[in-house]
């Protein structure tokens, strides 16, 4: 539970309260407008390149192919809409970071941090570029974010981050201390923060994977949903992938299946499903948005372990997300736990713990979803089938800018040419693999207990933790 909130049958009452009238569904994909699913792939197919995948891996994917060869036969199959999955139900924040923050990237690729996080920041002027280009509708807004301190050892260690992040030659970082973030957005629990005004645009997740469909399409990409691939094998000179209705014959392919089975099963161990839970609250009035301010329209996110995540939508909601990551024993996928109660209740009573004026507020939705992570919390690549297969997987929660960069990366090495992106060593060096249940199991569930442990003691790190920190391994929301 965040610092100094309490759980009192009062503060029950009313989160239960505020989520009576929620609907059980994303937010971005209770849309009107949501675009008809296209024909399911039947009968046999040839192409250049076949990607698998209809999220924001597989469309930025199809999309800069075709940008780099007009004359590229580009086909891309989905099982099941585009959107339906995290593109379409995540927080909606695009991040010009590519190693999942800058704490992550310092403890791993310090080296090359700086490189990083200049590919980083040109991949985000890249998207808001292709946003304009395109036309694609989706609220695009470089609003920045603040990591907010909502416990006196969380304002050190955003001092001492925006210190390491400066000798590793990264800048732009600015300290807030109470008063200045609370003069951004309003909560008594914010103690001070740390501001990117650059890094990070808020975006209408669902509309911008449409967008990019509509793009796709454009340039002349056939797009075969509810197609899921079934197999993947060498065929000829290129390979195939069977499909329910048929297949599909293509010179290379490029797997962008995120938290879904990889169709290289070498890769599978390298990924486990995370369950993710968000709410959306009903439009604020004026007055109850000008009770928190929030004039710059920020994304913010607290510096627990974990952490929330919340935001505005273009009609004056607040989504807030994060806190609970809920591991499948076996990392089984099941549309069940895409509802879980118990998590919407504890979400609802920190959203009024942190904003404590906006009480009698209601939530409109309330959703929850997998993600995939992997050891290392950042996305890794590789190639299969004597490189004519590429993948990217592995974002971990944080894919809305950074699968702009993989499919980059993909493209790069079904070409195979050196470039910037493969040769830095996160892209040639994969994560360590998860170990076999019951030790998966087992080794998530003691972390979870230890960061959540480590929230509550003051940023203490137990010999777990140190022991995963030595190892390079460790697992985040």
């Amino acid at each position: 539970m965040p610092q100094g909130a309490t759980d009192t049958p009062h503060a029950a009452r009313s989160a239960a309260a505020s989520l009576a009238g929620a609907r059980p569904v994303p937010y971005w994909l209770d849309d009107p407008g949501r675009p008809a699913a296209l024909p399911a792939l039947t009968g046999t197919e040839q192409c250049d390149l076949l990607v698998v995948g209809g999220g924001y891996s597989g469309l930025w994917t199809a999309l800069i192919a075709k940008e780099r060869d007009p004359g590229r036969d580009v086909v891309l199959i989905e099982g099941r809409e585009v959107a339906w999955a995290a593109s379409g139900r995540n927080g909606g924040f695009c991040a010009a970071s590519l190693t999942h923050g800058l704490p992550n990237g310092l403890a791993r690729w310090p080296g090359e941090l700086r490189t990083l996080e200049e590919l980083g920041a040109r991949n985000l002027d890249a998207i808001e570029d292709a946003v304009a280009r395109h036309g694609i509708d989706c609220h695009f807004e470089r609003t920045g974010e603040i990591d907010v301190a909502t416990a006196p050892h969380q304002l050190a260690e955003l001092a001492a981050l925006k210190d390491a992040a400066e000798a590793a030659g990264v800048t732009g970082l600015e300290l807030l201390d109470r008063d200045a973030v609370r003069a951004e957005v309003d909560s008594p629990t914010f103690l001070g923060g740390l501001r990117d005004r650059e890094g990070v645009a808020l975006v209408n997740p669902a509309a911008l994977a449409w967008g990019l469909k509509r793009a796709c399409r454009g340039l002349g990409v056939r797009i075969y949903e509810n197609t899921p691939g079934l197999a993947l094998a060498r065929s000829g000179e290129g390979v195939a992938v069977r499909t329910p209705y048929g297949a599909i014959g293509a010179r290379q392919a490029a797997l962008g299946t995120n938290v879904f089975p990889s169709l290289l099963r070498r890769v599978r161990p390298y990924t486990v499903p995370v369950y993710d839970y968000a709410l959306v609250t009903e439009p604020l009035t004026p007055a109850q948005l000008a009770s928190v301010g929030w004039r710059g329209r920020q994304g913010l996110g607290d510096s627990a372990n974990q952490f929330h995540y919340f935001r505005l939508t273009a009609d004056n909601r607040v989504l807030w997300g994060g806190y609970d990551a809920v591991y499948p024993f076996g990392g089984r996928l099941d549309a069940d736990r895409d509802q879980r109660p118990e998590t919407f209740l504890k979400l609802a009573t920190h959203f009024f713990h942190c904003f404590p004026q906006l009480e009698g507020v209601r939530f409109s939705h309330a959703w929850g979803g997998a993600i995939d992570t992997c050891t290392r919390f950042a996305a890794f690549y590789g190639t299969a089938h004597q490189g004519r297969v590429a993948y990217a997987a592995g974002f971990t929660g944080l894919g809305v800018g950074a699968t702009r960069f993989g499919a980059d990366v993909m493209l790069d090495l079904l070409c195979g040419e050196p470039t910037e992106r493969t040769s830095l060593e996160m892209v040639r060096r994969r994560p360590a693999p998860f170990p076999p249940e019951p030790l998966a199991w087992a080794g998530i569930g003691l972390t979870k207990w230890s960061m959540a442990r480590a929230d509550a003691t003051g940023g203490r790190r137990n010999l777990w933790l140190r022991a995963l920190d030595r190892l390079g391994l460790g697992f985040d929301s």
